[in-house]
């Protein structure tokens, strides 16, 4: 019989050759060192996300997950976390199932403090201001958890794509102003009994460009959109405090981030703006 280097040794039992398979990664570790960190990244998964409308959307997840290791272990159990995310293929996926495999995580792993981030591609269907021709756009969203013995933090990601145009530019000029096309990225965590859709995020959103963005516009659709946002003009600045002034209205939310980032028309560089905020005292 050959014998691997990943075989510890060879047994006999009951007239039979046994394999014992080291545990590698159970192995004590001498340097006392803790890990904050370990686990998978980049790990591609079908989920259903539940819609406002009270249907399921199919979304292709890019997932990460990890767990905190002592520093008594060598490694982490790397298999377990696959393990974990495999039986959660396809199913539905919200704060509550989040909530699901971190305790999942912690219990198997023995860990004190566990991490996921959900991150996917996440459609919604949108008329034309005028036309009213119908097109599904896209939004990158993302769902985090955080979870140790004593509580759980959920925070729930949106990027949107909004139209801004320069309100300098079109101070100075006698015809025209640049404009460009500007991500929004807004963070948010709300308390535990409450709920919040991606749908109503995206949209709070959307309201704070120059204008929407839309799949299909006709002649008549691109006239309206071009001349609304020519008489709304945003700076990145402008973006930030408009979504901010309308999330501290939320009394539903703890905390949350936002930063408006365009890529400029006139320029070889990108503005930004951002802001992060408390909104109600964790006591």
């Amino acid at each position: 019989m050959v014998v691997t280097g990943d075989v510890s040794r060879v047994t006999r039992h009951e007239n039979k050759e046994l394999l014992i398979l080291l545990d590698v990664q159970n192995q004590q570790d001498e340097r006392n060192i803790n890990i904050q960190r370990a686990g998978v990244k980049k790990v591609h998964l079908p989920l259903q996300i539940l819609e406002q409308a009270g249907t399921y959307q199919t979304v292709t997840a890019e997932i990460s997950l990890c767990a905190d290791l002592s520093k008594d272990f060598r490694g982490t159990h790397m298999s377990r976390f696959m393990e974990i995310l495999q039986a959660w293929s396809k199913e539905n996926m919200s704060s509550r199932e989040i909530k699901m495999i971190l305790e999942e995580v912690l219990n198997k792993l023995n860990a004190s403090r566990t991490e996921i981030s959900v991150r996917f591609r996440y459609f919604i269907e949108k008329p034309a201001p005028k036309s009213q021709l119908k097109g599904f756009l896209d939004y990158f969203c993302e769902f985090r958890g955080f979870y140790d013995r004593d509580s759980f933090r959920f925070i729930l990601g949106a990027e949107v794509p909004v139209t801004t145009v320069c309100p300098c530019s079109k101070e100075i000029s006698q015809y025209g102003a640049h404009n460009q096309r500007a991500i929004v990225k807004v963070n948010i965590e709300y308390r535990p009994e409450e709920f919040i859709w991606l749908e109503e995020l995206i949209s709070n959103i959307e309201k704070t460009g120059s204008s929407e963005l839309f799949p299909i516009l006709k002649r008549n659709d691109e006239k309206y959109i071009t001349e609304s946002a020519y008489e709304n003009p945003k700076f990145v600045e402008d973006v930030v405090r408009d979504i901010v002034t309308i999330l501290r209205q939320d009394k539903r939310l703890c905390r949350f981030d936002v930063e408006c980032e365009a890529s400029e028309s006139i320029h070889n560089h990108n503005a930004f703006a951002y802001h992060r905020e408390e909104v109600i005292s964790d006591q």
